[in-house]
This record gives structure tokens, sequence and C-alpha cells, in this order.
């Protein structure tokens, strides 16, 4: 079957950095779903594994943690699905990637796809809404009404939220919780995206964040969701929280950062990565199966977009090379998806 994969680490730049190949096809068994891909979509951790991981013994890595298809085979263990349904999920790191004509997954974090969007535009929202979706309410506990303990008058700070999580994450924020959404953005297209999408409050984060605040009318922050650059950001988010409030982050500082800052104000520290339930098969990890299936719920009743900002057509190296290189260079707004093997 065809794939694209790498032996090698290598810069985007590269020619070499990922290739067209062709693999044997798996066969399910277990809790396995074969699935026969027919859309991806690519998100920041591709270019992070493709850059520290290379092939063994001649084996291609095969990236891809997101992906729309049609169950084509179960393993004997299958309880939820058959041949014939037509799924979503983001999968799970430390296996193959979904970019290949067909991919194994287990069926636990799998759900049922939304039948209002099209394959690609469906491709563009699973791995971000788990994460989103974890951040808000296993995290955060965003969903709490105040009578359970959560604070009163939530207002959550997402910084970097014109991106592929930033952007599920404002919108699941305003249908799944009752805080106030400011989202950062720089750019003029990129504060345009969110605003679109449904954000309370904009502000610039190459302005001090403070000084933001203030000109829309706020003192203080609840919740802190940093979800690019945090080490640039840590003392100055730590200033804008409020006394006992929530920082959560999901991307990897090239710093360390002192958590001893967080003591005075008491603030907790929490930190989500989406393939968590399904790299240790925690006794929760059906929970991912039912997010998506809501999530696909919210997205048929029109309540929840997609979030695709740009289609690079077939899934071939060529296509999937260019899209690392636009993740890479942080400009990219919302997700790419690519669609079909030519």
């Amino acid at each position: 079957m065809k794939a694209v994969g790498f032996q090698a680490s290598r810069e985007g730049t590269s020619p070499d950095a990922l290739e067209d190949i062709e693999i044997d096809r798996p066969t399910a068994s277990g809790r396995d779903l074969l699935v026969r891909v027919k859309a991806i979509s690519v998100n920041p951790v591709d270019t992070k594994v493709r850059r520290r991981v290379t092939g063994t013994g001649g084996v291609h890595q095969v990236l891809g943690w997101d992906a729309v298809g049609e169950v084509v085979a179960a393993g004997e263990q299958v309880i939820a699905y058959q041949p014939g349904d037509q799924v979503w999920y983001a999968g799970d790191v430390t296996r193959p990637g979904a970019n290949a004509e067909y991919h194994l997954v287990d069926e636990r974090i799998v759900g049922r796809r939304p039948g209002t969007l099209s394959d690609a535009e469906a491709a563009a929202i699973p791995l971000t809404a788990i994460t989103a979706w974890e951040l808000l309410i296993d995290r955060l506990h965003l969903d709490q009404a105040p009578a359970c303990g959560n604070t009163p008058d939530p207002r959550l700070l997402i910084v970097g939220a014109a991106g592929g999580v930033g952007s599920v994450l404002i919108q699941l924020a305003r249908h799944l919780t009752d805080a106030k959404v400011i989202a950062t953005a720089s750019r003029p297209e990129s504060q345009a995206w969110v605003k679109d999408l449904g954000a309370d409050y904009i502000i610039d984060h190459r302005k001090p964040f403070s000084e933001e605040l203030s000109r829309v009318g706020m003192d203080d922050v609840t919740h802190v969701i940093s979800l690019n650059h945090t080490d640039d950001h840590f003392d100055q988010l730590i200033e804008v929280l409020a006394p006992q409030g929530k920082f959560a982050l999901i991307d990897d500082p090239q710093t360390l950062l002192d958590i001893r800052k967080l003591k005075k104000k008491s603030l907790s520290l929490h930190w989500e990565l989406m393939f968590t339930r399904s790299m240790f098969e925690t006794d929760d990890i059906t929970k991912q199966r039912d997010l998506l299936d809501r999530v696909a719920e919210l997205i048929d009743a029109g309540s929840i977009r997609t979030t695709v900002g740009a289609h690079y057509g077939a899934i071939c190296a060529e296509n999937l090379r260019r899209a690392h290189r636009d993740i890479e260079s942080g400009k990219a707004i919302g997700k790419i998806v690519l669609e079909g093997f030519d």
C-alpha cells in the first residue's frame, strides 16, 4: 500500500525529509480496526517526531495523527464498530501513523465522524478537539458550576489561539463552559480568525499582557491555557493570573520553568498530552471515543465548525513536506488538511 515516511531525521526543506513509499497492508486483530484512510491533517507533533526520531533497520517511520476513514476490517475483540462504519480519530503516537492508505487503530479511541462535514473538513478536528476538551474538562474542570467548587466568573486566557488547538478551544469553551474567552493573536489575519470563531476579547501577545488585559477592561484572569512559547511568557502569565488560578500548557518549553513562582498565589499547574490515555491504556481510555462522539454531535448541530485553514491536495510526500514547513514557520492559521492518495 502507499504511504509517506522517513528513515532519518531531516530538516523540513530536505527532499528526503518525507518520502513516498510502499509498505505492507496491516491486518486487524484484538481491539484494532483497519481503516481505509480518506483524509488527514497535520499537527505540530508530526514535525516534532520527524525531527527527533529515525527509522531502524531500514524500516520507515510513518507519521500522521489525525484521520478520517472507513472501517474495512475489525479485530476479534472489537465491539463498537464493523466494516463500513465511517470514523475519525487521532491515534496513538507510539504506533505507526495514518499517513498511509490503510491504518490500524484501537477502537477505544475512535469516534463516529460527523455527517455534515466533508472528509477533509472532518480531518482537521480530532487531535485538537481531544486536546481542547481534555484541557477544559479534565485538567481545568471548567465545566463545573460555582456551587461545585469552581471559580465564579471564570476568565480564560488562551495564548496562541489562532492555531489548530486554539481554534477548537475557543469554540468548545463557549459551548461547554461559562468562561469569558480572551484569545491572543498578533497578526491582523489571525486576530480576524479568532474573532470569527467567537473569542470575547482579543489581545496581542507581543505586548505586555497586563497592559493588553487592562485595555479590554480586565485586571486579571482565572485560567490560562498556553499553547506555544510558554517559556517566553511564563512570568507575565503568572503576573496576570488571579490568586488560586489555574495554569495549563501543552508545549515543550526550551528552558526550565521555575514552578516555585506559582507558590505565592497558590496557582496550580496542569500539563496536557492527549496521547496519555492511549500510551498507557488508562482505565478511562474510552473517554476519547465518547468525547469525539460528543464533538461530532456539536458539529452536526451547528454549534462547532471545522477549523481547516488550508487544503494542500493529495496525501503525498511533496504536499506533506510543504505542510511541515508551514507549521514549523509558526504562521499557519487553523489546520492543514490533505485528502486521498494519487
